[in-house]
């Protein structure tokens, strides 16, 4: 006679075991612990087998049945249902290991050795906050362009299109990554090129020297934090990008050698990049060591002295001197240097070894790094010395950008990443 509901519950445990019959080898197992177990028994050339469906009441009467009925028709099949359900699960864990999320997570970690700690962070963020809770648990070969589409179009208005045209390009390296390893037939993110208006940049400037009197007379009457003003002296002196020198730590400073050795792990393009110190930054660092010399950093965060100076803090202080947003950024120095040198006669390779434009040939490049360096120890002194002889000069207004070049993309490009690829 079938089993009811009734039946199972006023079922009480034995000192052995006590198997109530349901019915096609269905049964429940009770054991002398009260635990109840659903059994199929089944038989497959002639040997009989048995099939665990679960546990009542997790598993009901009715869910039992069901399991037993796709059971049987697995076994008239000739099919073990332990293998097939063996089977379903692996299957579930190659589609779970190759969602877009695990597939994404896997080409990030492939670029830790080849990316600044602060772009794989960028990238893995934006990730993380615009495609994994759309598209992050669908099976990577699933994925359609009009998914990314949809994503990419929810960023645009919310202002966001650069970060929408970087994550076009990161989406497209993943496709790629999971073709490579056959785990997709094509790349989605390719044919949506173009899909995102590019927002109008405000492209690296150089500065003239009345704009540098101006920036110099603006910095001296500003009243912001000290270490502030020291960081945005510094960064007109020693050109560098905006991010090495906010997470400058001391222990990279000769000052005795004049010398600040930037580690590979810490540049755009992972080589070690020198920067000969002039007096005058040499100087600015003595000055800076009676504040933060204590501790880690040369620019430790106001709020949080253990981590460094934020992204936004150099920007906000121009902000405050009288520039509009964008109008001038810490890669505008770097611009300002490249063209002033040249114009004082530097030679071309030299400007760019100082500016961190990787030579591409390695062994030029360390012969370059050895036969350059008093030319560039030279080149540090006169810029700086062409610093120091513009007079202050400030022209005591607000100054903003030309409507046809004000941009809604990051403010300072040289505190951002590299390549996708």
């Amino acid at each position: 006679m079938p089993l009811t509901d009734v039946k199972i519950r006023q079922s009480k445990a034995a000192d052995k075991v006590l198997k109530l019959t349901d019915s096609n080898g269905l049964y429940l197992e009770v054991k002398p612990n009260g635990s109840k177990l659903w059994r199929y028994r089944y038989k497959i050339a002639g040997k009989e087998n048995l099939f665990a469906i679960g546990e009542y009441p997790a598993v009901s009467l009715q869910d039992a049945r069901k399991a037993r009925d796709d059971a049987r028709d697995l076994v008239k099949q000739g099919v073990h249902p332990s293998h097939a359900r063996q089977s379903s699960l692996t299957d579930q864990l190659v589609k779970n290991a190759n969602t877009f999320e695990a597939v994404s997570r896997e080409w990030l970690d492939r670029k830790k050795e080849k990316w600044t700690p602060y772009y794989h962070k960028q990238a893995t963020s934006c990730l993380e906050q615009n495609a994994f809770p759309k598209i992050g648990r669908l099976p990577i070969r699933n994925v359609t362009a009009a998914h990314l589409l949809e994503i990419l179009q929810a960023m645009e208005r919310r202002g966001a299109e650069t970060y929408a045209l970087q994550l076009r390009q990161w989406c497209s390296a993943i496709f790629r990554h999971a073709v490579v390893t056959l785990r997709a037939d094509g790349d989605p993110a390719a044919a949506l090129k173009g899909a995102i208006q590019r927002p109008q940049v405000n492209h690296s400037k150089p500065m003239s020297a009345g704009q540098i009197g101006d920036f110099k007379a603006r910095l001296t009457k500003y009243g912001g934090n000290r270490t502030t003003v020291i960081a945005m002296r510094l960064m007109l002196y020693t050109f560098v990008r905006t991010v090495e020198l906010r997470k400058a730590p001391w222990a990279e400073f000769d000052i005795v050698a004049a010398e600040w050795k930037i580690p590979p792990e810490r540049m755009k393009k992972r080589r070690l990049h020198v920067v000969p110190l002039a007096r005058q930054a040499v100087a600015i660092l003595e000055d800076l060591k009676r504040i933060t010399g204590a501790g880690l950093w040369l620019f430790p965060n106001f709020r949080r002295p253990d981590d460094v100076m934020s992204a936004t803090t150099i920007n906000r202080a121009l902000e405050h001197m009288g520039y509009a947003s964008g109008l001038w950024t810490g890669h505008d120095f770097r611009a300002t240097a490249s063209t002033q040198l040249h114009e004082m006669g530097f030679r071309p390779e030299v400007i760019e070894l100082q500016l961190a434009h990787v030579e591409e040939n390695k062994t030029k490049a360390a012969y370059n790094h050895a036969e350059y360096m008093t030319e560039r120890r030279e080149m540090m002194q006169a810029w700086a010395d062409w610093i120091d002889s513009i007079p202050e000069r400030d022209t005591g207004s607000t100054l903003k950008l030309p409507e046809h070049e004000a941009t809604s993309s990051p403010a300072d490009p040289s505190d951002s990443g590299e390549s996708a690829e």
